[in-house]
């Protein structure tokens, strides 16, 4: 964790009411946790926060420095192979951080930017402070500086005083992005926020409409996935798969990779980095062959 804590206030969400304003941890502490962690064999960190994007630890020179630099500076240490973040706020992916997934290469190619919603006047609701032209446009950024990245997101269906034309919204927006994974939720409340309080959605509603942008997320994925097929990627390994002399590992987009590894030389071990050539795409995962 380097950041906790939000601003935002987002209609739906107690974070600020729990949590308390943004804070983060200053940069010398999370760089000496890092190189504690690599010492002791981690090639994989993910920099966590409620709105981690929003990072402002203090730096060595007493100034603020943003995600982007703590980035750049855990870059330097030279066994750590990988690095993540999450969860961000479309309002908070600065020009800096667009530019380090561009040029770092330690910087995965995945992101996790919640939308939550495709209609704007359902945004405004949630008071969401972006709208479906500027999160759209922002995409168009990011798959500028990294043209491969896999992007995720997080949708809530049957936010209270949601229309059928707000739903088919959102419907048209995950259409338009292509996502390669998404985390769905139907509306809950949240007593003391202030959704809690406004017309609440019909369930069954919002139990169908759960449905249907779940099985499009699905098929978006699949998609992605089989996409993979053929293209070599970075795999870190983490432990044995299920059949003899396989292991499993993410992939640098994060979909999990399972290779057989028995006649490896030498033997793939728990946090060994290799490239593997995709070979086929099955349920949930991808099969490789090592190169």
């Amino acid at each position: 964790t380097v950041q906790e804590g939000c601003d935002k206030f987002c209609a739906f969400c107690v974070v600020p009411y729990t949590r308390g304003a943004e804070l983060s941890r200053p940069v010398a502490r999370i760089v000496d946790e890092a190189r504690d962690l690599v010492a002791r064999g981690v090639r994989e960190i993910t920099l966590l926060g409620q709105n981690v994007n929003a990072y402002h630890g203090t730096g060595p020179d007493g100034r603020d420095w943003s995600l982007a630099r703590l980035i750049w500076e855990l870059a330097e240490i030279d066994d750590l192979k990988r690095i993540r973040f999450t969860t961000s706020h479309p309002n908070d992916m600065d020009d800096d951080l667009i530019d380090a997934h561009a040029q770092c290469d330690k910087l995965m190619p995945y992101l996790h930017l919640p939308v939550q919603s495709g209609s704007d006047r359902i945004l405004k609701r949630m008071n969401r402070s972006h709208d479906r032209d500027s999160y759209l446009r922002l995409i168009e950024r990011i798959r500028t500086a990294r043209p491969d990245i896999l992007l995720s997101s997080d949708f809530i269906v049957g936010f209270p005083e949601e229309t059928d034309e707000d739903f088919r919204d959102t419907i048209r927006l995950i259409e338009e992005v292509q996502f390669g994974q998404a985390y769905t939720f139907k509306y809950s409340t949240r007593p003391g926020t202030p959704a809690a309080e406004r017309a609440q959605v019909d369930p069954a509603v919002a139990d169908a409409r759960l449905v249907e942008i779940q099985d499009l997320i699905a098929k978006q994925q699949r998609a992605l996935q089989d996409a993979m097929v053929g293209r070599d990627v970075g795999v870190l390994f983490e432990r044995p798969g299920r059949m003899p002399g396989q292991m499993v590992g993410k992939s640098d987009h994060l979909p999990a990779v399972h290779a057989d590894t028995a006649t490896a030389q030498p033997a793939i071990q728990p946090g060994d980095l290799r490239r593997v050539r995709i070979v086929a795409s099955v349920r949930n995962s991808l099969s490789g062959e090592l190169i």
